[in-house]
């Protein structure tokens, strides 16, 4: 049934779309999900990272393909070139992944700048390339003290920012300095059992939703200013 737009006065009709279940349905991938794992840390036994590495060997065996970027050497944003090589480094990541996991220490009630660091060099937009846009997000921070949820919580705000999928489920891992061994390997608890949680519920969100993102965050307001700039050229090439 056509939409009627009598009602909708301030709606460009050429814009508008009405979702479509169809075209919810994609071939299944046959690669496994790549996921990208980012930690806040650059202490020498960083929780963050040891955490991230215990989320990526769960990925793993979840069937998911991961990488894991160390940030050590990422200059502070604009205090380098985009060109440098640790800021290539992190994008080229950020375009591979289909999902993406950000694991912060709280530090000083917050995420540290490390962990911003990161996240304030991918950009929204490289030309036509959304290096976060559409693609799934779990977030996890590690604390010194009793259990919080303030890096999580920034970090889910950040994620919504970058226009991400962020997954409802979430770990904060207390007392970090008591979670792992002398190997770097987390211990049997509460804790180690979320994180599991956390990393099957991302690698089930992104085989839903890849392959689709790009019709999920497909918008009215940019196929509208699509369909303007697109009437402009049409009228200056006809002046010409």
């Amino acid at each position: 049934m056509p939409t009627d737009f009598s009602n909708l006065p301030n709606i460009k009709s050429d814009a508008f779309a009405v979702p479509a279940a169809s075209l919810l349905q994609r071939p299944a991938a046959q690669h496994r999900p790549r996921i990208l794992l980012l930690y806040g840390s650059l202490r020498q036994r960083s929780f963050s990272r040891l955490a991230v590495e215990e989320a990526a060997r769960l990925l793993q065996a979840f069937g998911a393909e991961t990488k894991i970027f160390n940030p050590s050497g990422l200059p502070l944003p604009d205090d380098a070139p985009a060109t440098h090589h640790k800021v290539q480094e992190l994008r080229d990541l950020s375009a591979w992944s289909e999902a993406q996991v950000w694991c912060s220490p709280e530090r000083h009630g917050a995420m540290t700048g490390i962990m911003k660091a990161q996240i304030d060099w991918i950009p929204l937009e490289i030309g036509a390339v959304r290096p976060t846009q559409g693609k799934t997000l779990a977030v996890m921070q590690v604390s010194g003290g009793s259990q919080s949820f303030n890096a999580v919580n920034q970090l889910r705000v950040l994620g919504r920012w970058m226009r991400m999928i962020t997954i409802p489920n979430q770990s904060s891992v207390a007392k970090a300095y008591e979670q792992f061994d002398e190997d770097g390997r987390m211990k049997p608890s509460p804790y180690y059992d979320r994180i599991a949680d956390v990393m099957e519920e991302l690698v089930k969100f992104t085989l839903l939703t890849r392959g689709i993102s790009a019709y999920l965050t497909n918008r009215y307001s940019e196929r509208k200013e699509d369909a303007e700039k697109l009437t402009r050229r049409t009228k200056l090439d006809e002046a010409v």
